[in-house]
């Protein structure tokens, strides 16, 4: 008999016998709308649990149109304009800026929350140096310093959330309105926000699920003169500014923030930066006033009988599901988008709700769903991604969304998502929610540590960059290994390295977030790492781990790692270690390693640096013996099969556990096993789309050879 249950998938309005079909084809037991679709009256009487999507703070022009003045606002950045030799210059603000997203605030004195600086020197600008034509958007500076750059940092009114903008373009929506986002701390918005909530629940009581999509502030998004982004930061609290926001900070937390605080030289807070005292102290504002206030709303949904879920994604900044606050909403579920495996795992791991749902691709959308294309290739590549994370830590749910009368027309694809139902449905129920056998506890060291859980390299939500592909395939790596993940920042180690960590791992570029910066200028923290690893600890640093120039190091963790960057300061102390070695346990069975964008001009400190990988005479791959700990050092390393199997036998081998490797392993990078103790079964996966033949290792040095079908998973039994 079909099992059923556990999919969710969208539908839309006059494609009743569709969906029927459609949902007994998949076994799905859960429809929604999407973004552009509602549900009609038959298809909510249908036997299925029925989600809603509902826009907290935008979708609502009727009230805001009438309180222009509590649209949500952000910091903006002019371009920087050169001033002349008499020292004036003119600066328009919406250069460079979607005028239809964007609006100058003028409501709020200029000259007390904007912010003219000398981009050359530094320096702030007296507010009598500078006026606004209000008219043409135009700031006029003079007397300042000839030949210097100056921008304009001012509170704009954001007039187009930016997701239905995305939406809008993309579908062409054409005469639909511009949602424009309201800013619920503002009184009249407030009362708006929960009077709207209470007749709505009223006036949907075939709802099951209230979907809030999300609550109150969108990650960082705005777009240029094209329409095109121009800058996205998917962990932005950007959009969260306004005066009465300011003013409550202030009284809170006894200091004033300024319009640089928000802008940070045009970086915006970026996550790649190392986060600034002051924008931390935010981050926590924000956090609080959000998780209180959706928590009102939830216990609203709760009142009503309905079951509240969030979407990780779009308007969900402040509600950070590993910060701690999160539990205050009281959230049933959240729902995300799953890219690979670091973002399912961002979604199965949260903590506080009652279940998680991963959210796959494609998206039914036209820009995937259209005649010459294939969807089944990009649904496939997502899912045998996905699959290995969930095979570590599933969610409890899987869907999709956007258009069903699109992904309708595709007869392969329909196919395909029914195997994936089932195959989930599967998995989830082997697992029976045990927790799969680990053989090491790693902890990521960086910057943000716990709140940004899963999270590290991204800018918008799993996107490639080529800046970053190098380090994603640590987490990527990560996501699907026989290994426990925890996510550690800097003040986590200041009484020590927790007990139960076997291996550090420190990835990322120099100056930023995830290698740490000006972090390492804190010498109690390399003296902690350096006993600690002396002791029996193991490190593993990739692209410029411990970065920071001081006391003749640039890596401050070089003695550990036996190696150090070349920065020009030591082309006179000749390097004669270039020698690789032949055989050794982490590049064992390698085949090809990449190492991404890599690093130049890395060498080996001395000849007890055994380097396994050199290029260009630049190392890329080494190991040191430390006391009685292990460094390891990696340039760089992408997702690829062949590098996560590599990226294994490396933390095993800097943990000093070689002999734990070969329990539940395979020796083809493309297979992996992964065992349930608590259930007593096995799995063994292919990765790939093709068949493959491998040698896995199973538990009491039994071992094996498999063959699996493209994509296979066989699920066995076993006691100890």
């Amino acid at each position: 008999m079909k099992k059923t249950g556990r999919l969710t998938i969208p539908s839309e309005r006059d494609y009743l016998a569709e969906t029927k079909k459609l949902m007994e084809i998949w076994g799905a037991d859960a429809i929604r709308d999407s973004d552009g679709t509602k549900l009609d009256e038959a298809l909510k009487q249908l036997e299925a649990k029925i989600y809603t999507t509902y826009f907290v703070a935008r979708n609502h022009n009727d009230f805001v149109e009438k309180h222009m003045d509590e649209v949500q606002q952000i910091y903006l950045l002019s371009e920087r304009g050169l001033s002349d030799g008499a020292g004036k210059v003119t600066i328009n603000l919406l250069e460079g800026f979607f005028a239809e997203q964007i609006l100058p605030n003028y409501d709020d004195d200029p000259k007390k929350y904007w912010e003219v600086r000398d981009r050359t020197s530094g320096e702030v600008i007296d507010t009598d140096q500078w006026k606004v034509n209000q008219e043409t958007n135009d700031v006029y500076l003079t007397d300042v310093k000839p030949f210097h750059e100056y921008t304009v940092s001012f509170l704009a009114y954001m007039i187009w959330d930016p997701t239905q903008m995305y939406n809008h373009i993309t579908n062409d929506w054409g005469d639909i309105p511009h949602d424009i986002p309201f800013d619920v701390r503002k009184p009249h918005s407030q009362k708006y926000m929960m009077d709207y909530l209470v007749q709505w629940l009223e006036d949907n009581p075939d709802t099951d699920v209230v979907r809030f999509t999300t609550f109150f502030y969108h990650f960082t998004l705005f777009f240029n003169q094209l329409g095109k982004e121009k800058f996205v930061d998917w962990f932005g609290y950007g959009s969260t500014v306004s005066v009465a926001t300011l003013e409550a900070f202030e009284a809170e937390y006894g200091y004033a923030l300024t319009p640089e605080d928000f802008v940070d030289e045009g970086y915006y807070n970026s996550s790649f930066r190392v986060p600034s005292q002051s924008y931390l102290d935010y981050i926590e504002f924000i956090q609080k006033f959000v998780c209180k206030e959706a928590g009102k709303l939830v216990a609203q949904v709760h009142k009503s009988g309905k079951e509240a879920m969030m979407f990780l994604g779009d308007n969900w900044i402040g509600t950070e599901p590993y910060g701690d606050h999160f539990h205050e909403i009281g959230m049933d579920a959240v729902v995300g988008s799953v890219g690979n495996g670091t973002t399912l795992r961002l979604i199965s791991e949260i903590p506080h709700v009652k279940y998680t749902e991963g959210r796959f691709l494609p998206y039914f959308f036209p820009d995937v769903f259209y005649e010459g294309n294939d969807p089944t290739v990009e649904a496939k590549e997502n899912w045998l991604t996905a699959r290995r994370a969930i095979l570590r830590k599933p969610v409890d749910r899987i869907g999709y969304g956007g258009y069903l009368s699109l992904a309708n027309q595709f007869p392969k694809f329909v196919d395909y998502v029914g195997k994936v139902a089932d195959e989930f449905r599967e998995l989830y129920d082997n697992i029976d929610q045990s927790k799969p056998y680990t053989g090491l506890t790693v902890g990521i060291l960086n910057a943000w540590g716990k709140l940004r859980s899963w999270q590290t390299h991204m800018v918008a939500h799993a996107l490639w960059y080529r800046q970053i592909y190098s380090y994603n395939g640590v987490l990527e790596a990560l996501s699907g290994q026989k290994v426990e993940v925890v996510f550690l920042n800097f003040d986590d180690l200041k009484d020590g390295v927790p007990q139960d960590i076997d291996v550090l791992i420190n990835a990322g570029d120099e100056a930023t977030a995830f290698s740490g910066g000006a972090h390492w200028q804190d010498v109690k923290l390399i003296e902690i790492i350096t006993q600690w690893v002396h002791n029996g600890g193991g490190f593993i640093g990739v692209g410029d781990p411990s970065a920071y120039q001081q006391n003749g190091r640039y890596f401050q963790l070089a003695s550990i790692l036996g190696v150090e960057k070349e920065r020009g300061f030591t082309l006179s102390t000749d390097k004669y270690f270039n020698k690789e070695t032949d055989d050794h346990f982490i590049t064992a069975n390698s085949g090809d390693i990449q190492f991404g964008e890599g690093k130049k001009n890395i060498y080996a400190l001395s000849e007890a640096t055994q380097i396994l990988r050199i290029e260009e005479d630049s190392v890329q791959l080494a190991t040191h013996d430390f006391g009685q700990g292990r460094g390891v050092y990696f340039s760089g390393l992408p997702y690829t099969p062949a590098n996560s199997a590599l990226f294994l036998r490396a933390l095993f081998y800097a943990a000093g556990k070689e002999k734990e490797l070969y329990q539940w392993y395979s020796e083809n990078p493309s297979v992996e096993v992964h065992a349930y103790p608590e259930v007593g079964k096995y799995a063994v996966v292919n990765n790939h789309d093709q068949p493959e033949e491998a040698l896995v290792y199973l538990n009491n040095d039994q071992k094996e050879i498999v063959h699996l079908a493209p994509g296979e998973i066989i699920w066995r039994d076993y006691h100890e």
